[in-house]
């Protein structure tokens, strides 16, 4: 198979998945039938571009050839006969401009009806949304292929039963689902950000979508601090995205990044929206996180970072929104605040934590501190433990330099 081809159909499915499953599932109404319509084009895109060569405009192709696989079955009566419709067409209910929103954004506010658990809502988004693949998304569950596979498939069938509509709610309703779309949204740019598998450290596809999908939202609702809040987040987090690595692939921490490489056009509109979110009291999580962000930069170099602010804005953040991760992230602050020692002896506590047994940055981050603390025995244990607990094969390589060199001083 030409080799081309299928690099471009791979980038296609990361590029375009969602936009080609989303308005399919719109004709449809049945998310079954628009993921096999989706998946058929794709399918097809690998023997026909093979032939005539790789389109202009690859989502373009591969929307029209699932739509018109889609319109195929719909043609026949067998199908409405034997599927229930997944999908409600609620026409009735005023949503918001439709030129406002895409099928992308309704398919998140699909996968995060409050009809579904916070779990299902995230299966769901991470398979549909992002496009993984069910082995994928079990991975980041940590859970069987075919037990996660029996949770999509629950998820969707629920989704029969409740009769969601495919559309952003109206906007009496638009309010009290907010939060779930927010976190699907964030989800998708943290899962872009640093992918939890495979090759490449960082996933452009999804984060890109997030960012789009947290721009349309704040069209939709411009006065809402929370939206401003996330978009600010996800701008500053992206604004240093060139610089994370180098130019053969390796993983490049934020103590050693070219600032000169960020982009500077984010850094400013983020810091806009931050400083606006943050005039609401009390802050939200969202406007926190931002808040952390803007302060990494601000900084003309990693000497200058004002660690007893980002510290102080950890506790905030852990006061309002309690989490290990948080926890975690606050233990590191500690330590590039107040030295090495310091940061182990706050992160000692978290080991016991269930929430980050699999958890490999709780490793990596003790590894560090003790690399940095000279004690090589430790830090050679905590950095195969981390290797143990990563899968993206960026991060592996960075963990497996720095535990070939802790090793030469055994």
């Amino acid at each position: 198979m030409n080799d081309e081809v299928v690099a471009a159909v791979a980038q296609a499915h990361r590029r375009d998945w969602a936009q080609v499953f989303s308005t399919t599932a719109h004709l449809t109404r049945d998310l079954d039938l628009a993921e096999e319509c989706a998946q058929d084009a794709f399918a097809q895109a690998l023997e026909t571009w093979a032939e005539t060569g790789i389109p202009d405009r690859p989502g373009a192709w591969l929307t029209t050839i699932a739509r018109n696989r889609a319109r195929d079955a719909l043609r026949r009566e067998s199908v409405f006969r034997r599927k229930m419709p997944l999908l409600v067409a609620d026409e009735t209910s005023p949503g918001p401009e439709d030129g406002l929103v895409d099928d992308r954004l309704r398919l998140i506010f699909t996968c995060a009806h409050p009809a579904l658990s916070r779990q299902a809502q995230i299966c769901l988004t991470l398979r549909l949304v992002c496009g993984l693949s069910t082995p994928e998304v079990a991975r980041a569950f940590l859970v069987q292929p075919a037990t996660m596979a029996a949770r999509i498939t629950r998820a969707k069938k629920k989704i029969a039963a409740a009769r969601i509509p495919y559309r952003v709610p109206g906007p009496d309703q638009l309010e009290e689902r907010l939060g779930a779309v927010l976190e699907v949204v964030h989800l998708i740019f943290t899962t872009g950000h640093t992918a939890p598998i495979g090759a490449q450290l960082i996933r452009h596809d999804l984060v890109d979508s997030a960012i789009s999908l947290a721009r349309m939202l704040h069209l939709l609702m411009p006065t809402d601090t929370e939206i401003s809040a996330l978009l600010a987040l996800l701008l500053l987090t992206r604004a240093r995205q060139d610089a994370r690595v180098s130019a053969d692939g390796r993983l490049v921490l934020l103590s050693e990044q070219d600032r000169a490489r960020w982009d500077r056009q984010l850094i400013a509109e983020g810091q806009s929206l931050v400083t606006d979110a943050l005039r609401r009291r009390p802050p939200t999580r969202y406007a926190l996180e931002a808040a952390i962000a803007a302060v990494h930069a601000e900084a003309p170099t990693w000497q200058d970072t004002d660690w007893a602010q980002v510290v102080g804005l950890y506790d905030a953040l852990f006061r309002l929104w309690p989490s290990p991760v948080v926890d975690l992230n606050r233990a590191v602050a500690i330590g590039l605040r107040d030295g090495p020692e310091a940061g182990l002896h706050a992160l000692t506590p978290l080991l016991a934590d269930p929430a980050l047994a699999t958890y490999g940055y709780l490793s990596a981050a003790r590894a560090d501190f003790l690399r940095q603390l000279r004690q090589w025995p430790q830090a050679v244990t905590a950095y195969e433990e981390a290797l143990t607990l990563t899968d993206n094969e960026v991060e592996r390589a960075f963990l497996s330099e720095r535990l070939t060199d802790v090793k030469r001083y055994l």
